[in-house]
């Protein structure tokens, strides 16, 4: 499978590595696929739900930005086309994660990643409010 390709910010490859080498198996009853190319990236099922690594912070987020909060992960949501896009934020390394439509509730997809990415992503701090 193709993951498109993507700028990543600098300095982000220590932790990146770290978190693909222990991302699940599955994520919302969704199985782990092959990437065909070598990108800080993880998919899972099909049509397949895509993590990406080392994302720069959305144009549309800012000071006033809403988060949503799973299992000690905040994240900035967005509709997409297809689906959601949900990235992380206030940590060291920004995390991206699209979810089709068709694997709502997408929420159950983000707590199965929250592990892995509060283990090796740190937080810098806390969504407000």
């Amino acid at each position: 499978m193709l993951v498109d390709a993507y700028p990543t910010e600098p300095g982000t490859d220590v932790d990146c590595q770290a978190l693909l080498a222990d991302l699940p198996a599955s994520v919302g009853g969704l199985d782990k696929r092959g990437l065909d190319q070598d990108v800080p990236a993880a998919a899972w099922g099909d049509p397949p739900v895509v993590l990406r690594c080392g994302v720069a912070t959305p144009d549309a987020f800012g000071p006033t930005s809403q988060c949503a909060p799973f299992r000690d992960v905040d994240w900035f949501a967005e509709t997409t086309a297809d689906g959601y896009r949900f990235t992380t934020v206030y940590r060291r390394v920004n995390v991206e994660v699209d979810v089709p439509a068709v694997h709502d509730p997408a929420s159950d997809v983000l707590i199965d990643l929250a592990a892995s990415i509060e283990k090796h992503v740190p937080a810098e701090r806390r969504c407000q409010g």
